[in-house]
């Protein structure tokens, strides 16, 4: 009847591993279960910096799986290095995979990265509104690969993240208020001061329209056929737009009871009879 000696080299042998003994086994128990307990240790730590750190709280879970994978595969290194197997080649192995897994997932590694990137640096957060790589609407979710615009014509864009990450992002939301400027031109008949009165009354009748700083209106260039008249307000983000219709809406309105005429660019021709 064979000894557990034997039965261990055998298996041993089977598996690649011809000194395999029963103290060779100890020795990887006691490995793995310290292994264990130093895994758990260093986890907790890793968590503990991850929850005082507010900038990578949305990843803290891929952070937490990422760490705990490394770990894993360090101890079984240690476990093959303990069995006299080749650590070299497996190395060699992992790399050589590591390398074509990266070489054939190099767009969805990218798009990983850079949603790390949004992540951590939150130029925008879900809510906002957002003009990006050619593409303009809401943030509707931030994913590891993608974000997602939903536009004014009710579209839903979903944009790499390797993009965004590598171009330039104007927020819309994140002061809280917009500076607006529109431009009204009225004809050379028309005094200034009725001119202004007309724009500062539609000013006062539009909602939206923050107080301070104060709308101002300023006689801004003298055209061919008319003068042009910059208004320059100041709304809240989200009133932009509401506020943009509204008062275009409302100054021509204005003009037509202050008997101010809006003008277009026109040419007189004389013609000379000689």
């Amino acid at each position: 009847m064979e000894t557990v000696e034997e039965v261990l080299q055998t298996a041993g042998k089977a598996v690649g591993i011809p000194d395999l003994t029963l103290g060779g086994l100890l020795r990887v128990a006691a490995i793995v279960l310290a292994g264990w307990l130093v895994i758990r240790l260093l986890m907790r730590m890793v968590d503990r910096m991850l929850d005082r750190s507010k900038p990578v709280a949305a990843i803290k879970a891929y952070i937490h799986t990422g760490v705990n994978v490394i770990l894993w595969i360090l101890l079984a290194l240690m476990l093959a290095g303990t069995l006299d197997v080749d650590v070299t080649s497996i190395i060699a192995m992992l790399s050589v995979a590591g390398l074509a897994l990266s070489m054939a997932l190099q767009n969805t590694l990218s798009n990983l990265a850079g949603g790390l990137v949004l992540l951590v640096t939150k130029p925008f957060t879900p809510g906002d509104y957002v003009e990006a790589d050619g593409v303009s609407g809401t943030i509707a979710a931030v994913n590891m690969a993608y974000t997602i615009f939903n536009t004014p014509d009710n579209k839903e864009i979903f944009v790499p993240n390797s993009q965004l990450s590598a171009t330039k992002i104007i927020n819309y939301n994140r002061l809280g208020r917009r500076r607006m400027d529109l431009k009204f031109t009225a004809s050379y008949d028309a005094p200034t001061a009725r001119v202004r009165a007309a724009i500062e009354e539609a000013l006062s009748a539009t909602p939206g329209i923050l107080e301070d700083p104060a709308p101002v209106v300023y006689v801004s260039e003298y055209q061919a056929s008319s003068i042009e008249y910059l208004t320059r307000l100041w709304t809240e983000s989200g009133d932009y737009w509401d506020v943009y219709y509204a008062l275009n809406e409302r100054v021509r309105e204005s003009f037509a009871c202050h008997g101010v005429e809006m003008t277009y660019d026109h040419l007189n021709v004389h013609i000379v009879e000689k």
